[in-house]
């Protein structure tokens, strides 16, 4: 006891002599994080200036909280991005969480291994798929051509019409012009981000369920519970440190909105555009007039207010847990 007290007490450079190996192994990984997560922080400070390339960002006009003033108060553009930004990953959230973990307990229980191996491939497929290729796939089902009658006002069907509309009409509905609509778009998009991922994240569930004590399963059968009462009292309650500590790393971006997703889906159609305009995209159209200083302002608010729901997440989790977070 006493000897191990001693070698706590013989400072940080024995402690670097003694294990010098281990910490040479480490050297290129901290390098590596230093160039290109730590030194990049020196151009946080173009947040605080109006850049402009002659000047530097060191050497621009300082203006202090002015490119967040803009962003924060009294810009309608802005807020409605946010809104947009929240409302899209917080039911991205909840149903990438519920949608994985169903399917990945179905995966556990299926029996046959040749169709569960297919299953398993045809629900990874859409990670795979870029979004552009997802929106061209999207186009083909929801696409439709109309005219306007001149007498009327009425629209006329004039040619062929995507899969959705065409069973609209095959039901005697009426064709929707899908891409003139923008409040189907939320939801749509919600629905084409769960639909991409959730074939990813039920893995790590599956993975998670592997290594479940088997051992318990036997015991409750053996007691009488049905499979349904396994699930519910075994295996969700099992999973619950996982789907916390993914909860909780979703919670930090969830100010960040997938800019390929929304550009890749609905591109530059500026009728449905606001409808689903995140901060990134609302970054992307705006630095063109406002400079790299504003969207350098935007990228800090959208960090710093993550860095916050997290830590607020995470004490939260950490208490309803007994102590189980993220960290």
């Amino acid at each position: 006891m006493q000897a191990g007290i001693k070698e706590k007490n013989k400072g940080f450079w024995w402690e670097m002599k003694r294990h010098r190996t281990l910490y040479l192994m480490c050297v290129p990984a901290l390098l590596l994080l230093l160039a290109f997560a730590y030194l990049p922080m020196g151009g946080i400070y173009m947040a605080f200036t109006k850049y402009n390339v002659v000047d530097g960002i060191f050497g621009s006009p300082f203006v202090g909280l002015d490119n967040f003033r803009y962003f924060l108060q009294g810009n309608p553009y802005a807020w409605n991005a946010i809104g947009n930004t929240l409302i899209i990953n917080f039911w991205g959230l909840i149903l990438g969480t519920i949608l994985p973990i169903t399917l990945a307990i179905f995966m556990n229980e299926l029996k046959n291994g040749v169709f569960k191996k297919l299953s398993q491939s045809a629900m990874f497929f859409p990670y795979f798929l870029s979004w552009v290729v997802v929106g061209a796939i999207l186009y083909g089902f929801l696409t439709a051509n109309f005219r306007v009658d001149r007498r009327s006002g009425e629209l006329i069907v004039t040619g062929a019409n995507g899969v959705v509309n065409r069973l609209i009409m095959a039901m005697g509905g009426t064709p929707v012009r899908w891409y003139a609509e923008p409040r189907y778009w939320k939801a749509i998009v919600i629905m084409l981000d769960v639909w991409k991922w959730a074939g990813y994240n039920s893995i790590i569930y599956m993975a998670a369920m592997a290594g479940f004590d088997g051992s318990l399963y036997e015991a409750a059968t053996i007691d009488g519970a049905s499979r349904w009462q396994q699930i519910i009292h075994l295996t969700l309650p099992m999973l619950k440190p996982n789907v916390v500590i993914l909860t909780l790393m979703c919670i930090g971006r969830i100010f960040f909105g997938d800019m390929g997703m929304i550009w890749g889906v609905v591109g530059n159609n500026s009728t449905i555009l606001d409808a689903v305009t995140v901060i990134d995209t609302y970054v992307y159209t705006s630095m063109r007039s406002m400079g790299f200083g504003f969207s350098t302002a935007i990228g800090l608010c959208q960090s710093v207010m993550g860095l916050i729901l997290i830590l607020l997440a995470n004490q939260t989790a950490k208490k309803i847990n007994d102590g189980e977070g993220l960290f």
